[in-house]
């Protein structure tokens, strides 16, 4: 056994870990997972399913990877969890395989820092550089676009997506897709602007936030349906080409999203 393995880990003959792997006190990683090089799996934590794990993730204590959907019609289908580099999940986080009525894999991708007692159920979509905070619970099937901040104790319902760059205050109860760069809170959750200062962070110039800004401003502000907002938005890109490209977020949203969008 590695000696980067602690002695009292449970690591199931069939697992394939990079010898640079870290496993701590009591941890059990059963046969079908395989895991990446520079990743660390701390005490307690269990990772379990047809887990695929890539580089340089930090499982923090205690956490629950890879178990079985909660879902009354999984009848032991092999299901899958793909999880990326570089990210960060913390105490008790729970995150489930999917499910053969989906995709049949829960994909968490590159760089997110997830904070403990977070629940992800099965077949969720979570993007790169998401900041999902201390327990937010998603039901299944689930998107969230690349970096989306949802905050501590949010509940979504099942099949709603939340889009890039968005940010969710703490507390939200979410039962419609969230826009990207969309800025809300609530129970349940009203937009209340867009995530500026997080778009000029991210180095967005003035010029593309001020066509967001008028984005919002007709989906939002001006009292049209979802098709006559999105032709607007259409219209606008062809007359700020330089600025409206920032805008294709918004109408590939808009012409997919499956629950209809918070209002």
């Amino acid at each position: 056994m590695s000696n980067n393995i602690h002695p009292t880990a449970i690591v199931y003959d069939g697992a394939q870990l990079h010898p640079s792997v870290i496993v701590g006190p009591y941890a059990i990683i059963h046969k079908d997972v395989r895991i990446g090089e520079g990743t660390t799996v701390g005490a307690h934590c269990i990772i379990d399913g047809c887990t695929t794990i890539g580089k340089n993730n930090n499982f923090y204590r205690f956490s629950s990877i890879g178990g079985m959907p909660q879902d009354k019609k999984y009848n032991g289908e092999p299901t899958w969890l793909e999880i990326g580099d570089n990210n960060t999940i913390r105490e008790y986080v729970t995150i489930n395989t999917g499910t053969v009525q989906d995709v049949g894999t829960t994909r968490i991708g590159n760089d997110n820092w997830i904070m403990a007692y977070v629940h992800i159920a099965h077949d969720c979509q979570i993007g790169n550089h998401t900041i999902i905070a201390n327990s937010v619970q998603l039901a299944g099937h689930i998107h969230i676009g690349d970096w989306a901040i949802v905050g501590g104790g949010t509940a979504a319902h099942q099949f709603i997506r939340i889009g890039e760059h968005s940010m969710t205050g703490g507390m939200s109860a979410i039962r419609q897709d969230v826009p990207p760069y969309v800025l809300g809170a609530g129970q349940p959750y009203r937009p209340a602007g867009i995530n500026s200062e997080g778009l000029k962070r991210r180095g967005f110039s003035p010029e593309q936030i001020s066509a967001i800004k008028e984005a919002y401003k007709i989906i939002y502000m001006r009292k049209l349906s979802t098709e006559q907002a999105l032709k607007e938005i259409k219209d606008y890109q062809e007359q700020h080409t330089d600025s409206g490209s920032v805008l294709k977020p918004f109408v590939d949203f808009f012409e997919s999203h499956s629950r209809g969008i918070v209002r």
